[in-house]
Parts: C-alpha cells; sequence; structure tokens
C-alpha cells in the first residue's frame, strides 16, 4: 500500500493555516463553503490564533452579527432573509466549533450552532424537522438517536436515502445534499456519524448499531416509501455505509461510499503517515481521537485497528449495489482500499474525481444524487 506523500511535517502556522482557508474559500470547499466570503475572508484575516480560544472567538463573533441580523429581520416579518441569515449564523457557529469542540470555546459555539440550526430548519423550505428515537445498547452516551427528517413537497411516499459525514461535517452540514436529493424527489434523513455531534455512540467496531434503528423507523413509517431505502456515508461516514450495505442487502436499493475508509486505512501505517495532510486543515488525530474516544496515541491506533471489515469478514458477502466515490489524490482515506472493495464480493460502481479527500468538485455531488436516484426509481 502507497503512503500518502503530502508538504506537511507537522501542525500548520497561523498563516500556513490562513493561506489554506483563502484558497479553500475561493474554491468553496468544505469547510469554507457555507459562509459569506467576504464576512470569512475579513474573520481570516483577523485570525489571533488556531488555539480553541482564539479559534472559536473570532467566528462566534461573526455568527453573532448573523444572528442579530436574522432576529431583526423576524421582527419586520421578513423571515425568507432572516432564514438566510439563521444559516450564515449557523455556518459562522460550525467553523467555531470545527474540527470538534475539543475545547470549551469551541463548544459553546457547537451549542450555539446547534440553536442557529434550528431556527433556519424551521424555516427552510421544505422544512428541516428535528425526530429522535429511543436507543438501547451496552455502554451508550444516550439512550436516543437524533436526526432530521426532510421531505419533498407534493410526493406521496417519497423514497428515502438516509446521510451522515465523517469526523467534522456533521448531520447539520448535510443541507446541500439534501437540498440536491430533495429537489430530486427524494425524502433524506440526516444523522450524526457515530461518534461525533450528538451521536450515542463512540466509534467502535460495532458502531453500525446506531444507524440500523433508524432504518427500522423508515420501515415502519407510513408516510415514506421503506421499500426504497438508500445510504449515502460522507467521508469516514463511507465505512458504516459499506458495512451496512453488506450486512442488510435486502433492506437498502443502494449505498454509497464518499471517500470512506475500509482496511488500510485503518492500519498503523496509514494512520502513522496520514497524521498531517495537507488536505486537512488541524487536529485531525485530535478529532479521530475523540470520535473514538481514544485517550492517547496506543488507543487511537487501536481504535483504528478495530475497524477493517476485511478482518471483520465482511467483504466477500453479497453486497447492496454499492457506489465509491473519492478523489484520485485522496491522502486521508487510501485509494487502495477502492481497489480491496473491487477484489471482492458483488461488483461495485467507482468514480474518481480529480483531487484530493472526496474529490469535491462541480460533478460530484450530482454524480451521486443521479447514481443514488436511479437505483431508488
Amino acid at each position: 500500500m502507497p503512503a500518502p506523500i503530502g508538504e506537511l511535517t507537522g501542525p500548520r502556522s497561523l498563516e500556513n493555516a490562513k493561506d489554506w482557508m483563502r484558497a479553500r474559500l475561493g474554491k468553496r470547499i468544505h469547510p469554507l463553503g457555507l459562509t459569506d466570503p467576504n464576512t470569512t475572508m475579513d474573520t481570516i484575516d483577523a485570525l489571533e490564533g488556531l488555539d480553541g480560544e482564539n479559534w472559536a472567538k473570532a467566528w462566534i463573533a461573526a455568527g453573532h452579527g448573523y444572528m442579530r441580523k436574522a432576529e431583526e429581520l423576524i421582527s419586520t416579518g421578513d423571515t425568507t432573509a432572516a432564514r438566510d441569515a439563521y444559516y450564515q449564523a449557523y455556518g459562522f457557529y460550525f467553523l467555531g466549533r470545527f474540527p470538534c469542540p475539543n475545547h470549551p470555546a469551541k463548544e459553546e459555539s457547537y451549542r450555539l450552532e446547534l440553536d442557529a440550526y434550528a431556527k433556519f430548519g424551521a424555516l427552510a423550505e421544505p422544512p428541516i424537522v428535528p425526530v429522535s428515537i429511543p436507543f438501547d445498547a451496552p455502554d451508550v452516551l444516550s439512550n436516543e438517536i437524533r436526526f432530521y427528517l426532510r421531505k419533498p413537497v407534493g410526493v406521496e411516499k417519497p423514497p428515502v436515502v438516509i446521510i451522515w459525514g465523517g469526523v467534522d461535517a456533521w448531520k447539520e452540514e448535510m443541507t446541500e445534499l439534501s437540498n440536491a436529493l430533495v429537489s430530486a424527489g427524494i425524502a433524506t434523513i440526516a444523522m450524526d456519524n457515530v461518534g461525533t455531534g450528538q451521536s450515542p455512540l463512540k466509534a467502535r467496531r460495532d458502531g453500525e448499531i446506531q444507524f440500523k434503528p433508524v432504518i427500522e423507523w423508515v420501515l415502519q413509517a407510513g408516510d415514506l416509501d421503506g421499500s426504497r431505502i438508500g445510504l449515502i456515508g460522507r467521508s469516514f461516514g463511507g465505512h458504516w455505509s459499506t458495512k451496512l450495505a453488506h450486512q442488510l442487502p435486502e433492506k437498502l436499493r443502494c449505498a454509497v461510499n464518499w471517500g470512506g475508509g475500509i482496511h488500510f486505512m485503518f492500519q498503523k501505517e496509514w494512520v502513522e503517515a496520514s497524521r498531517y495532510p495537507d488536505s486537512y486543515l488541524m487536529e485531525l488525530v485530535e478529532t479521530r481521537s475523540r470520535m473514538l474516544g481514544a485517550q492517547n496515541d496506543e488507543e487511537y491506533v487501536d481504535g483504528f485497528r478495530a475497524l477493517s471489515l476485511l478482518d471483520q469478514g465482511l467483504l466477500s458477502q453479497p453486497c447492496a449495489p454499492l457506489l465509491l466515490v473519492n478523489g484520485k489524490e485522496d491522502k486521508q482515506c487510501p485509494i487502495a482500499d477502492i481497489d480491496l472493495l473491487l477484489e471482492h464480493g458483488s461488483p461495485k460502481s467507482v468514480r474518481l474525481f480529480p483531487g484530493g479527500h472526496m474529490g469535491f468538485g462541480p460533478h460530484t455531488v450530482p454524480t451521486i444524487v443521479a447514481w443514488v436516484g436511479n437505483h431508488l426509481k
């Protein structure tokens, strides 16, 4: 397995991070694709440090400005403009907790993010409805699973795609993908990846147990078509969509692994080589460790090793139709994992795009939505 080659040998300096953010902002690529470019650039320029306190303070201040604007617009009855301002507030608070709330100031930014998103979701068209269902399993963090349901207008019993992100993009960050799916007449359920956001579990070998109750909920919902269910796992989340495609082929019409690891990603050699990929801003190890509940480097390495789907003996089993999507130069998740999947079990579909992790570009989401739509007809 080839090791990733990046230009970084350690954490970024402040100026290097600012250059990285400006480049991403210009291309409107995650995590700089949600917020107003001018306000975002001003915030980047004024940023005083990458530590949790300085980082969160800068983005929260920008978010507060849009939150005040939204409340003023609500008072005048301009709900459309207020909705957009709430979304901007959410986007800046998201940046304030990015990549994970590993500092009290970032935790506060996450709380603010959830509040702003709830206000945006209530005004969204179609609305984004929060749902909570019971969850019971050993060693859980909570006894509920939270997700957002969104149904296309005028479609009776629509098909459903359950979507989730990776280590740093959570259920709130699935909005743009939800927009595209809902526009295609598909209902969406956005939830947190295992070990992130409001997930009731830390990532572990059987972490897929948090998704199965949601699939069962869809099967029992009278206003959704439980015979047409698809999955999209973004980034690290693609690991779980691939696992579920192999475990539940009879319940799923299709699944997408958009940049997730299978086996090689979880080996010690790749863990060491991918600590500072040039495609990531900062704190990748800390964010992955928080997802796993790892307290030290040994637990981080061991937690990753346990996730190998090859070692779990799943890959030679039949699976639901599976689309594998990534960037050809990904340095966070090895392309060798796609090759491995192609060598086992059912035939899969593959689409590689230019660039790094997830192959972000103008054709990426349309390609995924079109493929999923064809399987849900």
